[in-house]
Formats: structure tokens, sequence, C-alpha cells
């Protein structure tokens, strides 16, 4: 299978990385759509796949086609392509918001399949949540969740509101962490430790933490109940959180998330 990626950034050269590393693809089959010239000769360097700069390059050449570009720049990058593609490629979109009939509708295709990855992709540990059109065989959409896996977990929704859900969630979710990891580090600074003491304390805590949860069939109120010991120190943390609607906040922020998603594919 002949695959390429449009848009060499993080989830492009990290798509790329993957599918190599496992050994799916080669390089002789591995191509990426760069405009920039800058990112282009970067790429060229790391010894991916073969790098091109114009849409009439390589897209009759592919069987599989990644749309891995910011949302924004959707207009501009369809027409550019529309000249050049085929009914009968796949085509895999990872651009937030930008729904299955507007990338069918701007192509005139039919086969695709729209993903929402993660951050943590970049270490193999992402999460992936993706639907297709009922074009899509299913010996074509084992093949692109087989890619899909090299680069973490996957799940197959049926809707893409559960896409912009997931978007909402694991997608933007890794922000979520850094966020509560930040306010940890700093209140540990606070308390006397030092840089480095206070990275160590919080990245082990929840790297700790979640494996812990992954290898028990505890709830997270249960573990919060078997940390938490009445009139504990845990306690009281919990009882400030509490106090400051700190669940509701979250569920906000997440409702906000996948609100913003649902804005961009109407857009």
């Amino acid at each position: 299978m002949n695959v390429l990626i449009i848009g060499g950034g993080n989830m492009g050269s990290t798509y790329a990385r993957s599918f190599l590393r496992s050994h799916i693809t080669d390089k002789d089959n591995m191509m990426i759509l760069e405009k920039s010239p800058e990112k282009a000769i970067r790429l060229s360097s790391q010894d991916i796949g073969k790098v091109y700069g114009t849409a009439e390059e390589c897209i009759s050449k592919s069987d599989l086609i990644i749309l891995a570009v910011k949302p924004q720049d959707t207009p501009k990058l369809f027409a550019d392509i529309k000249p050049q593609v085929d009914a009968q490629q796949v085509f895999l979109s990872i651009m937030a918001g930008v729904k299955i009939k507007t990338i069918a509708d701007a192509l005139g295709v039919n086969k695709i399949i729209r993903a929402m990855p993660n951050l943590p992709a970049q270490i193999g540990m992402g999460m992936t949540a993706f639907t297709s059109s009922d074009e899509v065989t299913r010996i074509e959409l084992v093949t692109v969740q087989n890619l899909l896996n090299t680069t973490g977990k996957t799940v197959y929704v049926e809707s893409e509101e559960d896409i912009d859900a997931a978007t909402a969630i694991s997608g933007s979710g890794p922000a979520y962490v850094f966020y509560f990891m930040r306010a940890m580090i700093e209140s540990a600074k606070s308390m006397g430790f030092s840089e480095s003491q206070a990275e160590l304390l919080v990245s082990q805590t929840f790297r700790g933490a979640v494996e812990l949860h992954n290898k028990s069939n505890f709830s997270c109120d249960e573990w919060i109940q078997k940390v938490a010991s009445r009139g504990g120190t845990t306690e009281a943390a919990m009882k400030k959180f509490n106090g400051n609607d700190l669940d509701a906040n979250i569920r906000a922020g997440a409702k906000a998330a996948l609100d913003r998603a649902i804005e961009l594919g109407k857009s």
C-alpha cells in the first residue's frame, strides 16, 4: 500500500515514523506532501519517506491519503488536490471538526475515515477514536486500524458525534492533565522542593496512579476512598476541591471543547 501523508507537522511526521517502525509499510511506499520548503528539508533529512512539494507529484501514486493539516487550511488544500484524486483512494482525516460529508463533497470521493488521535501518539501511547463512511470496505478499515494501532490504542465509534466527543476528551485531554500537573508542580516548589524534585514527585505520582487504575477493577471513586482516610490530608484536599466546584469546572471545560469541535464542523 502506498501511503501519502499531507502535512508534515507533529502528527504527520509521527504517523510516518510509527508506520515505518512497525514495518507495516516501508520508505519506498511512504510519501509526505509538505508545502513549506523549510519543513520539507527537515523531513527529507529524517529519512522517513519521499517528500513532495506539490499535489501533482504524488496524489495519483497513493492508495491511502492521510489529511493531517489544520482545519482552517482545508479550502485551499481541497482545491489543490481535487484534480488529482481518484474515487478508489481511501482518505483518512485527522482534522478536528471537518466532517466526512465536507470531505466527500469537496473532493468527490466516498471512501473516508475520520479519526481523532492525541499527542501521546508521538511515543506510541496515543488514543485514537475513528469512524468511517459506508463505502469503506472491511479490509480497508482493518488496514487503517492496524496503521493507527502503531501509535497506541484505538476505538471504533459509530457516529461522527462520537468523534467530536472524543476530541473533547482524549484529543484535548493531555492538556488537561498537563494543566493539573503544572499546578501540582508549582505547589511542590512553593513547599520547598527544587524544580527537578517537584517534576519527579508529580510525574511519578501520575504515572503510578494511572498504572494502578489500569491494572485493577476499582473505579476512580473507590481509589479515592482508598487514599483519602477519614480526617487525613487527602480528605482535606478533596474537601477544598469540592468546595471550589473543581469537578464541575472540569466538566464545563470538556463541554466547551466539545462545543468548539461541533462549531468547527459547521464552519
